[in-house]
């Protein structure tokens, strides 16, 4: 007899799991405690990937709203967010590349630079898009926009859906583009937030040299290398390059191409200037797409709008910031991050341990709160880290970096999560290598780190 399928398993798992939440619901339990059965359910089903990530997101809404876990515009807040419409504008943006063929161009012309091995592809992808991060300050506008040229990659490469070098390729732009930014302060929201608040709450200005010494060579230039060295290994293929289509693509832009080129070099400058306008990325890329489908532009018709959009990536991304409202309005984001600093060993002239404590509080506290929170809810605590190690305000500051910039499961990241909904792929290709590259920097990159920072006079 054959082994039942896995399948067979979903539904009572599924049934029980939700079941025992809402039981929890009805015991005489903190509201936050009741919050965190929901929030454990939600993550548990998106790190198992037992149900797709837009029903886990739809089940979500569904146990907060009946259970009263957040108020409505708490949970459905990730709707009114920027980052849906960002993904929004990213969907048409794709589409339109896709259908006028600018993207298939872009990429053969990419491609060319890349002709070779596949190691070449792949590592040259990530460091072209570790480049860009120095340029382009929103890592969400970065992934929306270089999605679609990384699928032209692909396909120039003979790369086809589900195949090993099609995901690489993807999570090397996608990973490549956001974690080794980390350690560029403005190319990362997290960053961003850490700056602000270091600088309301305790008058510390982050400078952009002083923030790129400390934490380039490791957080960027070595995951960098890591990253693109662990994709060769778990996503191994071998580039067919089809020159013969390449020749025969090959002509004058057309009129669609021209202006979707246009407004794509447009929005990228305005990507680019945002320190100037302070226009939300989200807004020009919503601008981009109402253009895009405007009557007498109709490059993505109505057709394409309702037959080639990734509804489910807008759900899913919705779900994922609602599911950090919800956390944030209870209170649950800092319970869990001042309950875990209690279990730490923290001391006095303990500098290496404490070190590692800090770095490794803030990298688990973005497992609950996703990363961009990382830095509300971990800054409050510094004065009580500060007096319980004895170290430099200045210097636990930049350790929630060092800890936020450990990416241990792929919703973490919401660059991560809308990059792979655009390109199709699943969380799970992604933790794959987020895995790996955290006990990596962990057992080897913090402790390496340690050491720069000693050099540095930062311990």
């Amino acid at each position: 007899m054959s082994a039942p399928s896995s399948k067979n398993f979903q539904l009572p798992v599924l049934l029980l799991s939700v079941a025992g939440v809402a039981l929890l619901q009805l015991l005489p339990v903190p509201a936050a405690a009741k919050a965190a059965g929901i929030a454990l359910l939600t993550l548990g089903l998106w790190a198992t990937a037992l149900i797709p990530e837009h029903l886990t997101a739809l089940l979500f809404f569904l146990l907060a709203l009946l259970f009263s876990a957040a108020p409505p515009e708490v949970v459905f807040s990730g709707f009114s967010s920027a980052a849906v419409w960002l993904v929004f504008g990213g969907l048409v943006a794709g589409a339109a590349i896709s259908s006028t063929g600018l993207g298939g161009r872009i990429g053969r012309h990419a491609a060319a630079h890349l002709h070779g091995s596949y190691v070449r592809i792949i590592s040259g992808l990530v460091a072209a898009v570790v480049l860009f991060s120095f340029l382009m300050p929103s890592s969400m506008g970065r992934v929306v926009l270089l999605m679609p040229i990384a699928l032209a990659i692909a396909d120039h490469f003979g790369f086809q859906p589900g195949s090993k070098g099609r995901t690489g390729i993807v999570l090397a732009v996608i990973l490549g583009t956001y974690i080794p930014a980390f350690g560029i302060l403005t190319a990362n929201v997290p960053n961003v937030v850490l700056a602000g608040m270091a600088e309301t709450k305790y008058k510390i200005s982050l400078l952009y040299g002083p923030y790129l010494l400390l934490h380039f060579p490791l957080l960027t230039l070595a995951k960098a290398v890591i990253i693109a060295a662990l994709i060769i290994f778990f996503y191994p293929d071998q580039a067919v390059e089809r020159l013969e289509q390449s020749q025969d693509k090959a002509g004058p832009l057309s009129r669609q191409e021209k202006i979707l080129a246009a407004t794509l070099l447009l929005m990228l400058a305005l990507w680019m200037t945002d320190f100037l306008h302070h226009i939300s990325p989200a807004w020009i890329a919503l601008g981009g797409a109402f253009f895009l489908m405007m009557p007498g532009i109709d490059i993505v018709s109505a057709a394409q709008f309702n037959q080639k959009l990734n509804w489910s990536s807008l759900v899913f991304t919705a779900g994922i910031l609602g599911l950090g409202g919800m956390i944030g309005k209870t209170g649950l984001d800092r319970l869990f991050a001042a309950g875990l600093l209690k279990l730490l060993p923290l001391a006095p002239q303990q500098d290496f341990t404490n070190y590692l404590s800090v770095s490794l509080a803030s990298a688990f506290t973005g497992l609950l709160t996703t990363l961009p929170a990382v830095p509300a809810v971990f800054t409050p605590l510094t004065d009580s880290l500060a007096q319980a190690t004895g170290l430099k305000t200045e210097s636990l500051l930049m350790m929630q970096a060092v800890g936020f910039a450990t990416v241990l499961l792929p919703y973490q990241g919401p660059p991560i999560v809308v990059g792979l909904q655009l390109a199709g792929e699943k969380l799970s290709s992604a933790a794959k290598i987020c895995l790996p590259l955290a006990l990596i920097t962990v057992f080897v990159l913090l402790p390496v780190n340690y050491f720069w920072w000693k050099m540095l006079d930062w311990l």
